[in-house]
């Protein structure tokens, strides 16, 4: 997938950080195509179940990965998930990590309608800096960019440094 003329990007982070509406923003911004994850094992049916505990679907990573296989091929994809390290290295050019202040995500997720247990399992996740240590741990250290994504202002610059990265990946691959 090295010979792609156009990038895919993942945007990954703890649940409540702005991936979703970040992936929207920039799809428009870009051209680019998003791809909720979570929304498209829920239309797939690409999971063994709902776990009832946690109010969520149960992965079933070998599905995916097979679907998945053939939308980012071609390139030009904006993949939107919570987990990074369950995908091959070589499909990513870009690995963006949010974050946001603590208080800014609990009250995302209350606003969700998240329990107690799933908004305190989150907030440790960001705390721990869960996502961002997976990120490392499975990609190319140059590929991965930590962002900041608490404020609209924050998020209009992630954006504006997004397009930009893009404008050089095409002019370098063009």
């Amino acid at each position: 997938m090295a010979d792609r003329k156009l990038p895919n990007i993942l945007i990954t982070g703890t649940p409540g950080t702005g991936k979703t509406t970040m992936a929207e923003l920039a799809a428009i911004k870009t051209g680019l195509h998003h791809i909720d994850v979570s929304a498209l094992v829920k239309a797939e049916g690409l999971h063994e179940g709902h776990d009832t505990e946690f109010d969520t679907y149960i992965l079933d990573e070998d599905k995916l990965l097979d679907a998945l296989e053939i939308i980012v091929a071609p390139g030009g994809k904006i993949i939107d998930f919570h987990t990074c390290e369950i995908f091959p290295e070589r499909w990513f050019d870009l690995v963006l990590v949010l974050g946001t202040d603590n208080t800014t995500l609990y009250d995302r997720l209350a606003e969700r309608g998240y329990s107690q247990r799933k908004i305190q399992e989150n907030v440790e996740c960001e705390i721990m800096q869960v996502v961002q240590q997976a990120a490392g741990e499975s990609y190319q250290p140059e590929i991965v960019v930590n962002l900041e994504s608490t404020t609209p202002e924050q998020m209009e610059q992630n954006l504006d440094r997004l397009a930009q990265w893009l404008d050089d990946y095409v002019a370098k691959n063009a």
